[in-house]
């Protein structure tokens, strides 16, 4: 079963976040939420409280197929001020493991070096194209590079879910979890 790893910051956007653990959790991937911060408790970015299995700290050196990063501000910041979260996005790459990242938090994919050459999406102008040459910015809704995902904002955040539920998983268990969702 596959693993993936949504590190929570304060002000994190939380349709995303909570989007994407839901449907990744139906779909059966091990979901592991960390707070970088030194509680379990956070706030989100619209007030909404949230709270985390465990904290950053404690699953620095464990196994996951993948990490997921919710946008949202200030939570972007928060998580690429955060020297922990590009550690474990460099040592994902390097153990060829997928990168996700969607609003603004392909930003910090960007500052960690991960997305040079690379195609990708983000909310509007959280990549600036004069700021990062190097990087093909596009605004499909999700876009995949290799075994990098993408994707533009909480409006695409279940189709974003659905996508990497495929990845990790299978065709069959997406349809399984969009059909249960009832979506147009």
């Amino acid at each position: 079963m596959a693993s993936v790893l949504i590190p929570l910051a304060e002000g994190c956007e939380e349709l995303e976040a909570v989007t994407m653990i839901d449907l990744l959790r139906r779909a059966g991937i091990t979901v592991t939420t960390a707070s970088l911060g030194h509680q379990t408790q956070l706030t989100a970015s619209r007030q909404v409280g949230l709270v985390a299995d465990t904290l950053l700290d404690t699953v620095l050196d464990d196994d996951f197929d993948m990490i997921l990063l919710p946008g949202g501000q200030p939570g972007t910041d928060h998580l690429n001020n955060d020297h922990r979260v590009h550690a474990l996005i460099k040592r994902l790459q390097q153990d060829n493991r997928y990168l996700a990242a969607i609003c603004a938090a392909p930003m910090v994919l960007a500052s960690a070096g991960v997305l040079e050459g690379k195609r990708a999406t983000s909310y509007p102008g959280a990549l600036d194209q004069s700021q990062w040459p190097t990087i093909e910015i596009g605004d499909d809704p999700v876009v995949i590079d290799g075994k990098i995902l993408t994707s533009r904002g909480p409006g695409t955040a279940m189709d974003f879910a659905l996508t990497i539920i495929e990845l990790l998983s299978s065709r069959t268990t997406r349809d399984q979890v969009e059909t249960s969702l009832v979506r147009p």
